[in-house]
């Protein structure tokens, strides 16, 4: 069960990667082919829309940066934790569109930071808690509903597609566990 967990969300983080974001031109540049892919031409201080993986190629060499709206930072994080934490026992917030790919490329990133400026210690240190708060809190809300009866839609509405997979693979394994209890027959 583990490895198709670990399959399903990557496929979900392919998904992620192949999702459009906005980006801002940091200058000129000429349009490109590669393989039989267009990327350009791109006039400096213009937004344009492309794959995240061509995004992010893009940015490490200069060329674009992503809209500061497609992007996680401490601060969104803090307000995601705050948000998450005033709502009821049984009630999710919404999460940003990719939340969770998101959240691990910010990780990573303050993580690699780090070697070349010791200083972003605390900045990952700070992000690393409000992200474990924020799953901590939101697993201990999944693990409860799928606990109880089957959830309509309108309950997961705010379900990322990762926690719809944790909460399927919960629910069923909670009930077979039931019913196994429960079985009065002391069958199989």
């Amino acid at each position: 069960m583990a490895k198709t967990a670990r399959m399903r969300i990557d496929s979900l983080d392919f998904v992620f990667e192949n999702s459009p974001v906005r980006i801002v031109a940091n200058r000129n540049c000429p349009e490109t082919k590669l393989a039989g892919l267009s990327i350009g031409p791109f006039e400096e201080g213009n937004e344009y829309e492309l794959c995240y993986w061509i995004a992010t190629e893009l940015a490490k060499s200069g060329i674009v940066h992503l809209h500061a709206e497609d992007q996680l930072e401490t601060g969104k994080l803090s307000k995601i934790q705050w948000t998450e934490r005033v709502q009821t026992a049984g009630q999710m917030s919404k999460l940003p569109e990719g939340f969770y790919p998101k959240l691990r490329r910010f990780l990573a990133e303050l993580r690699e930071g780090i070697a070349s400026n010791p200083e972003k210690v605390r900045e990952y240190e700070r992000a690393d808690q409000l992200a474990t708060d924020i799953v901590n809190s939101r697993l201990k809300k999944i693990v409860s509903m799928a606990s109880a009866p089957a959830q309509t839609e309108s309950r997961m509405r705010d379900f990322t597609g990762e926690e719809r997979l944790l909460y399927g693979q919960l629910f069923n394994t909670i009930n077979h566990w039931k019913s196994r209890i429960l079985d009065h027959k002391g069958g199989e």
